[in-house]
């Protein structure tokens, strides 16, 4: 028997994840600390990117999903506006424009 290629499902694999040893041990010691989503790692990382971009401030977040939405609301998205989004995509992509008021 052979499968057929239009009913198989395969997963698509979008990046494979390049974690290493110096990776494994950062989140160890942010989980040991007590500060996964604060504190001074996160800091550190802010400082740094903002020096990276030659800009004044940074902003770590918990998601993409949370990135997006603050993008969009920074450039002043909502009611009235239409936003282009990909077909090939997180669903979040389209779920913060509606958040935004604005059409997907």
């Amino acid at each position: 028997m052979t499968s057929d290629p239009a009913t198989t499902r395969r997963t698509i694999q979008i990046a494979l994840p390049s974690t290493g040893e110096a990776e494994c041990e950062a989140v160890r010691e942010s989980i040991l600390s007590g500060w996964v989503t604060q504190g001074p790692k996160v800091a550190a990382f802010e400082k740094a990117f903002a020096e990276l971009h030659g800009v004044k401030h940074a902003l770590a977040v918990t998601s993409c999903t949370t990135g997006l939405h603050l993008g969009l609301a920074g450039l002043g998205i909502g009611p009235g506006d239409e936003v282009i989004v990909p077909a090939f995509t997180w669903v979040s992509t389209a779920n913060v424009v509606l958040y935004c008021g604005a059409t997907p």
